[in-house]
């Protein structure tokens, strides 16, 4: 009978209790196995749920979010297995497509299919505890599952995170060295320091079913902005715990800046872009007018969250700002 046959879904709290219990009976050594036994190759990883071991050099990951698929992949690391966003089908197109070949979707983000997930026979599992704490036990009961706080705005620190849970912590800093350089270049290329703190960049976002989005500070594409050194308008200091100011499409003046991004998330007509980019307000904005919003991908500048998405971002920009 396999690792995983055992461990049946429905009975996972057992499972993991079976787990602690023969823990506390054998060996004081977090790394090794009982008396008698090779030395175990793991490795303890502090993480929100405490402390965790996972295998030295894992070999079949299972992420549940985008984050932590950006992050894998920004480590060389092919996921077995990982989650999609509710309205698309596949990956982000962001990646590349090698990256993601053969990789098995394991349900939606925050609803991951577990005898799916199961099934792959992971040896380590990434996701956070807003998308899948309720699911803790579950999940550690199939393979050790690392999990952060939450995604977004501390997505560097994930990323340390993740590298330490892969043992890949020398490629982590190899990445966040690339990162650096590539900013300090976007930012050189528009002007420079002083000319990009004097532009004001502003995110709009449309979301099926929800309020217009004006972003904050505290999320993932605010965090590229502030790296980039590029001013931010006031309305961005009124953001609902520094993530959004939420408006109606009759308060999107609120949103005007020297240039605004745009994305949609789901249907645009349903979305409320449709509407609101046909309606005198928008056709008054100082950046409409000095043809200065921007359209991009919502998957890759708000969904991405990682050093791989952040580079196509930091690309992108550039390229924006120096039509």
């Amino acid at each position: 009978m396999s690792r995983i046959s055992r461990r049946i879904l429905t009975s996972g709290a057992l499972a993991l209790t079976g787990v602690m219990a023969l823990s506390a009976c054998g060996s004081s050594d977090p790394d090794s196995d009982s008396a008698g036994s090779a030395p175990a190759k793991t490795r303890t990883v502090t993480t929100v749920m405490g402390d965790v071991k996972v295998p030295t050099n894992p070999q079949r990951v299972v992420v549940l979010d985008t984050g932590e698929l950006d992050s894998a992949i920004s480590l060389g690391v092919r996921p077995v297995g990982a989650t999609h966003a509710a309205t698309e089908d596949g990956f982000p197109s962001y990646l590349p497509a090698d990256d993601v070949a053969d990789i098995k979707v394991v349900g939606e983000i925050a609803n991951p299919n577990m005898e799916t997930v199961a099934s792959l026979e992971p040896d380590l599992i990434l996701t956070s505890k807003v998308r899948d704490g309720q699911r803790y036990e579950q999940l550690s009961a199939i393979a050790p599952t690392v999990m952060t706080e939450s995604t977004g705005t501390a997505w560097k620190e994930n990323f340390r995170l993740h590298a330490d849970a892969l043992n890949k912590k020398a490629e982590a800093e190899k990445v966040v060295a690339a990162y650096d350089a590539h900013v300090a270049k976007v930012t050189e290329a528009i002007g420079g320091k002083e000319k990009a703190a004097a532009t004001e960049v502003n995110f709009v976002r449309f979301v099926e079913g929800a309020d217009i989005r004006i972003y904050g500070k505290q999320n993932y594409i605010g965090s590229l902005f502030a790296d980039i050194g590029v001013g931010r308008p006031a309305i961005t200091d009124k953001a609902k715990d520094g993530f959004s100011y939420d408006v109606s499409p009759e308060k999107i003046d609120l949103a005007d800046a020297d240039v605004i991004f745009t994305s949609t998330y789901g249907d645009p007509a349903k979305a409320g872009t449709t509407e609101t980019m046909n309606s005198g307000l928008w056709k008054g904005l100082k950046a409409t007018r000095n043809d200065r919003t921007i359209k991009v991908d919502d998957r890759l500048w708000i969904a991405g969250i990682g050093y791989t998405a952040a580079g196509k971002i930091l690309d992108e920009f550039q390229a924006d700002m120096t039509s």
